[in-house]
């Protein structure tokens, strides 16, 4: 036992270990520069799937593994880990810096939920809607811790009014509980979590997320107890189901919409990002990927998926009730009343809008009208402004005009006092250079580094041409087939692996493959790059599931149950979306003549 207590305690040093020893007879018998890279990439492969190392630790091997095996040189592999991506990056995390620090998400948040109305399930939509809009501007991840503590303290009003009703219609005789009193027990165990775990859980090694739920031996004696309990604690056990049904909805919205709505922006996800950086870098002949031309193919799968979520989200734990729903005229309840009034203080603390907020309104406004019109392609766009210049500006130049912008325009104005002078006061911008290196997720950009580096080493070693001409037999399948299995072999894999992770190394993968069946790359990578983000499943899955799941509402089985639904609404959506609507925006029938002209056995039925 002893020996098995020290392997499980050095089983990331072993991994690291062994797996370059393991696979050191790939380079040593076949002696290929094709051997050495994929030597190279299992390894890599490998290290970010189990993530023994740090993600950017592991992306910085193909730093020094590529030199040393001659397959590129050090200042061509280093020249990988910086790219366009990188820019577009830096500017989009100007915005969400200062957005965060002016609090200007919760004021919207708030906002959207209020205008949704107080109704529990049209309430559970004004969540996901909001969450979702600011996912598609910020991280997944920061948009989950911002919306989850307005979701706790509206869910936790809900259920000390209905509490409080419930103790009103019931007497308290007997030696009956009063469920409020109780209520507030349970509620203050759960509060018990603070952010400093959260962020632990998120960004360091531990993944045991569960360690942070609040579900205690009493509560399983309690199940095992239910069915010979009186009919006085029959209808309390039902109530509290209730209540837990409230919390664990609210939580799953938060979650589920945060990674649904960074699906619609290019810069929504890292995932998105990567493959736009993949696929311009791979067929620099093609324009066709930018904010604009994604918006419009992935609005609609985004609002498809949220609104058969909240359905199924909303049938699984509270059912649904279409009457109540669209009720009109009828007196609100104490639920309702609580959460209208929670939202309206909330909302009322804010205060007006302040001079920062309304300067990054106008930023964020400005930075997303000139990336829809740099080239809309109905019209001419801004670019064409430059002719001489024709594809130099990028999505990445707006990014950092309008964010070195945060870095310029002052923070405050000048007040008048009461004898009519001005107040001065010291100069700081919107956002200082702290403030945005505590927002920068570095270790995402030297991952994608190191992405952009084992792809660059691919094409150079000619894997690529290797791994084409064996993935050529699959060209004898449907191609809706194809397209299927890559979804859900991502899917599956992106539930146990990072999504950027994942997505670095599926891309390189089937590029081939769309090639080799002679198809438009598009066709397949665009269904990939969607279904990578579609980690419901589990709490280490992705750091908004982790979040959430750490408020201690929700179990394992809770996520795997309402993730399982998610998943196959968000794969027959896109397979919907890639065989219908897609197709006449990038023409997808048409194999492009920005792609490699490989010669093909393709007989693939379209």
């Amino acid at each position: 036992m002893k020996i098995l207590s020290y392997l499980l305690v050095y089983r990331r040093f072993l991994l690291i270990v062994l797996t370059p020893l393991l696979l050191l007879p790939l380079p040593l018998i076949i002696k290929t520069k094709e051997a050495e890279c994929a030597y190279t990439l299992f390894v890599v492969a490998i290290f970010w799937l189990t993530e023994a190392l740090p993600l950017a630790v592991s992306a910085l091997i193909p730093a020094f593994m590529f030199p040393l095996f001659g397959i590129m040189g050090s200042k061509e592999v280093a020249s990988a880990y910086f790219k366009d991506f990188h820019l577009l990056l830096i500017g989009v995390i100007c915005l969400a810096t200062s957005i965060e620090k002016w609090n200007f998400h919760k004021r919207v948040a708030l906002r959207m939920v209020m205008l949704v109305g107080v109704n529990p399930a049209w309430l559970m939509l004004g969540f996901m809607v909001s969450c979702a809009f600011l996912s598609m501007w910020l991280s997944n991840t920061s948009a989950a811790a911002m919306v989850m503590p307005i979701v706790e303290a509206v869910a936790q009003q809900i259920i000390r009014a209905e509490a409080e009703a419930d103790a009103l219609e019931m007497p308290c005789s007997n030696g009956s509980i009063n469920p409020a009193l109780e209520l507030d027990e349970n509620i203050g165990e759960c509060e018990s979590s603070d952010w400093k775990e959260k962020e632990k859980q998120v960004n360091g090694y531990d993944n045991n997320v569960g360690s942070t739920v609040c579900i205690t031996e009493k509560e399983n004696e309690k199940e095992k107890e239910q069915q010979n309990l009186p009919p006085a604690e029959t209808g309390r056990k039902s109530r509290e189901d209730k209540y837990s049904g409230i919390f664990k909805v609210m939580c799953l919205c938060v979650a589920y919409s945060a990674t649904i709505g960074g699906l619609t922006t290019i810069t929504g996800t890292s995932t998105n990002l990567i493959f736009a950086e993949h696929f311009n870098t791979r067929y620099p002949g093609c324009q066709c990927i930018n904010f604009g031309s994604w918006f419009i193919l992935s609005i609609p799968i985004t609002v498809v998926i949220l609104l058969l979520s909240w359905v199924w989200l909303q049938w699984l734990f509270l059912g649904f009730d279409f009457k109540n729903m669209f009720k009109c005229g009828k007196k609100k309840t104490a639920r309702e009343e609580a959460s209208a009034q929670v939202i309206r203080e909330e909302y009322k603390k804010l205060g007006p809008m302040s001079y920062p907020e309304i300067v990054t309104l106008v930023l964020f406004i400005l930075m997303t009208l000139l990336w829809f019109t740099r080239e809309p392609g109905f019209i001419p766009g801004w670019s064409s402004l430059f002719p001489k210049y024709k594809g130099y500006a990028t999505d990445s130049t707006t990014a950092l005009v309008i964010g070195l912008l945060f870095f310029i325009i002052p923070a405050k104005t000048f007040s008048r006092t009461s004898n009519g002078e001005n107040t001065v006061f010291g100069y700081t911008p919107l956002i200082t250079w702290k403030e945005f290196q505590s927002c920068m997720p570095w270790e995402i950009a030297i991952l994608v580094g190191g992405g952009f580096a084992l792809a660059d080493g691919c094409e150079v070693s000619k894997l690529s041409e290797w791994v084409a001409s064996k993935l050529a037999p699959l060209g004898s399948l449907p191609l809706w087939l194809v397209i299927l299995i890559s979804c859900l072999i991502v899917t599956s894999v992106t539930e146990v692996a990072s999504n950027p992770a994942t997505i670095t190394i599926f891309l390189p993968i089937l590029s081939p493959l769309a090639e080799a069946i002679h198809v438009n790359p598009l066709f397949i990578l665009i269904p990939a790059t969607l279904c990578t983000s579609f980690a419901f499943l589990l709490p280490v899955a992705n750091p908004a599931n982790a979040i959430v799941f750490s408020y201690g509402h929700l179990t394992v089985m809770d996520m795997v149950k309402a993730g399982l639904g998610i998943n196959i609404i968000g794969v027959a959506v896109v397979m919907l979306a890639i065989m219908t609507w897609i197709v006449p925006i990038f023409d997808l029938y048409t194999y492009p003549s920005w792609a490699p002209n490989i010669p093909s056995t393709n007989s693939t039925g379209l």
